[in-house]
């Protein structure tokens, strides 16, 4: 075995599943060297792959050690022959991420972890050589030695995490050992902001990136913001600034489960893959359709094309696709309805390290009663079942938004439902919050226009058209609507009819001078809607009378009205 193959079987069994373009930014070794070692070893039989691709990593295969590969490595690595080569594979499969254990928990969050391998393969573009570290349960997900000493800790946010979560987890990672940098991935925007608040007291140096971002750049790029300001950093630059060594945890191997593991085969049909290889075998289209139908339970199949930009023959393809591994169930309610089974809950909740009980208590769509699916076990998504009518109207509206800001030449920078939409503040020493139906961020260049929506179907008198006013007025008082996403988001307020929509317009008018609260408030009715879709003519705004605006002043500017 040549030095470069020894090399390969060492790095994969610290860090299963990289991809060859990873493994040699990790090794040292040139491209086309990798390459051909990986072939040999393959043809060998002592490593296998797996296909892997998100809309975040383009498609590849990553590769792991087979049995053959791990008693290869322990035959190698094995100092003392006395001792024989079980002794030594034992030690491999307790202390390395090699184990059955181990392989299953990886693949589980396959997604997550191709995004971990980027960042360190470019921490390694900027200091060579690394050494790297799984965690199964600690705060932070992974974690990076550099050649001096300095450690790095890597900590993303998956997109169904919720914020209470990961601000234990946050909590968690301030009170034990303290790496020299903490590396936080956010999902968006929002949550970006939110992780800042959070670790500005931590004695590490703490650098937040967007996991899309990050995941595609360069050693150079300046991708990272900095704690304090607003600036942004390269992450050749931060590590270069680092002058704290810091400390990691540890954490004690497995106990259970440390086997070999078994051979994997990712051909067969949908009912026999093992739940923890989907991940490897969803094409990077089903798993954005997955993401969306966690955040829209309920959805109609129209809406999804919507969401996804793609026609609805190309909608039924996929969800026929994710029907066959298990994953999504065509409720027979109000036009037969799309959400995720108890295993598509799962799915993305090991992928984002979030409990599975937890996730299926909110979430499930398993009837309670044979039949009935009007009661289902998961909490949230039986209220939004059971105001199905409130519920189809904000899909529709959010459809709608996607696909006209596409042709308007708007990238959806962030569609969030309700659960993701929620705000809360201080005002005058108590807590407070505001809960839209959904909020939204699109972008054009520099321009970025951010929103809240309220669908409202019951302040139809003027004391509930201000109660429902109250929390947007205390919020837009503060400096908070402005903290929380680096402008103020317009309060879109949808109603039924035309009449209860000037209605409240007159409540608005006098609350914000009551008040002395100005707010970016747009109101309209449905049919104005249908007719001009939510980026036309189909908007009524304080102080412009009563002639329909256009919610961006795109016309002219390009600029949000807000």
């Amino acid at each position: 075995m040549s030095p470069l193959d020894g090399d390969l079987l060492r790095l994969l069994s610290h860090m299963p599943l990289l991809d060859r373009m990873e493994m040699a930014a990790l090794s040292g070794w040139s491209g086309g060297g990798v390459y051909r070692a990986v072939s040999r070893l393959e043809d060998a039989g002592l490593i296998a792959s797996v296909p892997h691709g998100t809309e975040l990593i383009p498609p590849t295969r990553r590769f792991h050690l087979t049995a053959a590969g791990l008693r290869r490595l322990a035959r190698a690595e094995n100092a003392a022959p006395e001792s024989g080569t079980g002794q030594a594979l034992e030690g491999l499969l307790r202390d390395l991420p090699v184990s059955a254990r181990w392989r299953r928990v990886l693949l589980e969050r396959l997604d997550a972890v191709a995004v971990v391998y980027r960042i360190a393969a470019a921490i390694s573009n900027t200091a060579f050589p690394v050494r790297f570290q799984w965690y199964r349960a600690m705060p932070m997900d992974a974690a990076v030695t550099l050649p001096g000493g300095g450690t790095i800790a890597i900590v993303r946010q998956g997109p169904t995490t919720d914020r209470t979560g990961f601000s234990k987890r946050l909590w968690r990672l301030t009170q034990g050992p303290q790496p020299g940098c903490i590396l936080v991935l956010a999902p968006d925007e929002v949550r970006l902001r939110h992780s800042r608040r959070r670790l500005s007291r931590t004695p590490a140096e703490a650098l937040f990136a967007l996991e899309r971002e990050a995941a595609a750049a360069s050693p150079d790029a300046p991708v990272w913001r900095l704690r304090s300001v607003s600036a942004a950093v390269s992450l050749r630059a931060a590590i270069d600034r680092m002058d704290r060594r810091g400390a990691l945890p540890t954490e004690r191997p497995l106990t259970r489960g440390a086997s070999l593991p078994p051979d994997i085969d990712e051909h067969g049909s949908g009912g026999d893959v093992p739940d923890y290889l989907l991940p490897a075998l969803l094409r990077p289209a089903e798993k954005r359709a997955l993401d969306l139908l966690y955040d829209w339970p309920w959805l109609a199949r129209s809406d999804l094309a919507g969401l996804l930009g793609v026609s609805r023959p190309r909608v039924s393809q996929l969800t026929a696709a994710l029907e066959g591994f298990g994953l999504v169930v065509r409720a027979p309610v109000s036009g037969r309805r799309l959400t995720l089974t108890d295993l598509g809950l799962a799915m993305l909740a090991r992928r984002d390290r979030v409990a599975v009980g937890g996730a299926r208590k909110r979430w499930s769509a398993a009837p309670l009663d044979a039949g009935d699916w009007r009661n289902v076990s998961g909490r949230r998504s039986r209220q939004l079942l059971r105001n199905i009518e409130h519920t189809a109207a904000v899909h529709g509206f959010i459809a709608a938004l996607a696909t006209q800001a596409r042709d308007q030449g708007w990238e959806i920078d962030q569609l969030d439902p309700p659960i993701r939409a929620s705000r809360y503040f201080r005002h005058f020493g108590g807590r407070r919050s505001v809960h839209p139906d959904a909020f939204g961020i699109l972008r054009q260049g520099a321009a970025a226009w951010p929103f809240f929506l309220e669908w409202e179907r019951r302040a139809v008198r003027p004391v509930t058209m201000a109660e429902r006013l109250a929390p947007y007025l205390r919020y837009y008082s503060s400096h908070r609507a402005t903290d929380d996403h680096g402008a103020r988001p317009a309060v879109l307020v949808v109603f039924h009819e035309d009449l209860a929509a000037t209605h409240f317009l007159r409540v608005a008018l006098e609350e914000m001078v009551r008040t002395r609260t100005p707010l970016p408030l747009l109101v309209s009715h449905r049919g104005l809607l249908e007719r001009e879709g939510p980026l036309g003519r189909a908007w009524l705004a304080p102080g412009e009378g009563f002639e329909p605006v256009r919610p961006i002043n795109n016309d002219q500017t390009g600029e949000p009205r807000t």
